[in-house]
């Protein structure tokens, strides 16, 4: 609550700072505080007042600086708010994430219909879209085929500079200012600023172009502009989790994501196991090895992140040379190398046995996991080739495991401690996957709640009555909100952490995050893992959901998640990734009358047969928001050659009853914020309580 005070003889607001340093748009350094109250007067408010004021006079010298800074930050607050993106469980597949992006999920071709209707055709519309999404490959083939290049350098130009007058439109100069490319921004600004004072304004214009290609410019330009289009059409990128496993470029993805100009990750399952990987844990990298050997993705660790897995090879080929490997086959897709098949398939089933194992000790370093019944292989009946699963006794398809010891099964031998020693060191020290994994925790958090919406990958954990489910961690029980919080702060622990226990502590953490009963971000019962390698009887396959997502549609549910935490559910969403929805069976993204968006799709291959389509992107301007189902795309060498682009379908969620400003946001709360104390800066000055520097 706001109450009023008197500091320095006047009655202000009782905020006390407790942090500093946003930027603005202009670049700025201003004032971001978080608030507390109870403090009403006093010398010691007079004091902490004078020492922001102060702060903030070093950056404001003048009456004058302030002046013109609260004007460009009120002047913000009332610009329409930028155009949020929403992606989820992208697993690998780089070509069509990053065209996604490219085309802003469509974004691009609508604004090219917007600004040029009917006065160029359907051809020239799919070649200049094609051109803003691939411009160095486009000017390649046009400058091999085109006759008269001079003729469409022009062309091109002129459409490409009024593609970026639309999508630049709803921005300050400065923010547009700061996107553009260095050796261009001059030229750039001075072709999409219109400028009253010159009378022949096309003579104007026309004079710059035919002077880019005059001096051999023009190829540079046009890519320059393409990538700047492509800059603007996404104002913030959320990534609802899931990056890696399955497809065959997570690391492409992540490259493209480090160099983003605004993102945040929500971590899903799949992030987290690689999370705990790169930490150390044996039992992630055995998780991590396993899954990529699974989907014939090896490549991924060895040539995308140079882990060096020989170690494990030579020991797959030596152990595992005349042992029945039939159950441990390769799903691969068609760029998979065949011959690396006999390779591989002992691979995958020597890491299985492994992770089964590290998987077994740790269940048993920690019984509050409440995870015993996925202690498996000492249920085993080698002479029946049997396993007890849930008290119930099931054939087995392979029990030719030649490094299990039936009264010692969960240890590893001498050979497979020298394997995973090593692999662990080859993770810890690969410096590409370490860059990733700290962006991850820079930029990535179990949730996230932006602009009023709740942003997590999986579930909140509930009760069939629809109450918060009680997960025990580390000997006390949390639920809802607070157990997003004490998950993510072991998470953070377990990769940061010096103390060697507590690092120790926090990765079996990530591991339970992965793949734990109470975890947020998997929201099963089990990980079937073994039943699925070693079990025929398909009931034993399913891995029950938690009660959540049955309860999807029920609006008192909904409402009370919200509520935990601390959002408004009559005006807030839900914004959720992790289970495919079924779209080809009439299954529907949104659920409980919008409140809750389910946005997985299928970008991965390997569920697009069971969703029908290739993956939604949730995109929130300042009007409303709507998803957009995407169809499979083809490759990015089709979308070059043949400028085909992915189709797209778009489902209304919301229309706002009125436009979205800046001052609706985050950003414009932190804005209000600063201009409050701009104003006090600026009575400050004009009171003589402060100088300014002449």
């Amino acid at each position: 609550s706001k109450q009023p005070s008197v500091l320095s003889g006047r009655t202000l607001t009782a905020y006390v700072p407790l942090r500093l340093s946003v930027r603005s748009e202009s670049g700025s350094a201003v004032l971001a505080p978080m608030w507390t109250t109870g403090i009403e007067k006093g010398d010691f408010m007079n004091e902490m007042e004078q020492k922001v004021l102060k702060t903030l006079s070093h950056q404001y010298k003048t009456q004058a600086a302030a002046s013109t800074e609260i004007i460009n930050l009120q002047s913000i607050l009332n610009l329409p708010k930028g155009t949020e993106h929403f992606l989820t469980d992208i697993h690998g597949e780089y070509e069509q994430f990053n065209h996604v992006l490219k085309n802003g999920s469509g974004s691009v071709r609508r604004k090219i219909d917007e600004e040029f209707g009917n006065t160029i055709s359907s051809k020239d519309k799919k070649s200049l879209a094609t051109l803003i999404y691939y411009p160095e490959s486009k000017l390649e083939i046009v400058e091999r085929e085109e006759d008269n290049l001079e003729d469409w350098y022009k062309i091109s130009l002129h459409r490409l500079v009024q593609v970026i007058k639309r999508v630049s439109s709803k921005y300050t100069r400065s923010k547009v200012r700061k996107a553009l490319p260095k050796d261009f921004a001059y030229v750039i600004e001075e072709l999409i600023t219109e400028k009253e004072e010159i009378q022949d304004k096309e003579a104007y214009y026309n004079e710059i172009i035919h002077t880019i290609i005059r001096i051999g410019r023009a190829p540079q330009f046009i890519i320059a502009l393409s990538h700047l289009i492509q800059r603007l059409v996404i104002d913030h990128l959320h990534i609802v989790g899931d990056i890696y496993d399955r497809g065959p470029g997570p690391h492409i993805i992540m490259d493209t994501l480090c160099q983003y100009h605004s993102v945040d990750v929500q971590w899903g399952n799949h992030d987290m196991v690689w999370m705990g990987a790169a930490a150390g844990s044996l039992a992630c990298i055995a998780n991590v090895i396993r899954m990529s050997a699974r989907y014939g993705n090896l490549a991924t660790l060895e040539d995308g992140y140079g882990i060096n897995l020989l170690p494990l090879a030579t020991f797959a080929l030596e152990t595992y040379e005349n042992t029945d490997c039939d159950a441990f086959a390769i799903k691969f897709n068609t760029d998979y190398n065949t011959k690396d098949l006999g390779l591989d398939t002992k691979m995958h089933k020597a890491i299985a046995i492994l992770q089964f194992k590290l998987e077994g000790q740790l269940i048993m370093r920690h019984p509050e996991f409440h995870m015993e019944s996925r202690m498996l292989l000492d249920k085993i009946d080698f002479q029946k080739k049997t396993v007890c699963v849930d008290g119930k006794t099931y054939p087995m398809k392979d029990v030719d495991f030649p490094t299990l010891d039936p009264e010692h099964p969960y240890e590893l031998t001498e050979e497979e401690s020298k394997v995973m020693l090593r692999l662990q060191q080859v993770f810890m020290r690969c410096e590409k996957l370490q860059r990733h994994v700290k962006f991850l925790y820079s930029k990535g958090g179990m949730y996230k709640i932006y602009n009023g919406n709740l942003l997590y990958h999986g579930c909140v954990p509930l009760n069939p009555d629809g109450s918060f489910k009680r997960v025990e961690i580390c000997g006390k029980e949390y639920s809802g909100k607070a157990l997003y919080d004490i998950l993510e702060y072991y998470a953070r622990r377990g990769y940061y952490a010096k103390d060697a226990k507590e690092r120790a502590l926090g990765q079996d953490m990530i591991w339970y995050i992965w793949a734990g009963p109470g975890s947020p971000v998997f929201g099963k019962a089990k990980m079937a893992t073994f039943e699925r390698y070693f079990l025929e009887d398909k009931e034993t396959h399913t891995e029950e959901k938690n009660s959540y997502y049955k309860l999807l549609e029920n609006e008192e549910v909904i409402g009370s998640i919200l509520e935990e935490f601390g959002l408004d559910k009559a005006d807030a969403h839900i914004v959720n990734g992790h289970v495919p929805v079924e779209q080809i069976h009439g299954e529907s993204p949104i659920k409980c009358g919008g409140k809750l968006l389910i946005i997985d799709g299928g970008f991965s291959k390997a569920y697009q047969k069971k969703t029908g389509i290739a993956g939604y992107t949730l995109v929130c301007n300042s009007r409303g928001m709507r998803l957009v189902a995407h169809e499979p795309f083809e490759s990015t060498e089709a979308a070059i050659l043949k400028e085909s682009d992915i189709f797209s379908d778009s489902i209304v969620v919301e229309n706002f009853s009125r436009r979205k400003m800046v001052a609706d946001t985050d950003t414009g709360k932190e804005i209000q914020e600063n201009i409050f104390y701009l104003e006090e800066l600026l009575e400050a000055y004009r009171e003589g309580t402060i100088m300014e520097e002449v």
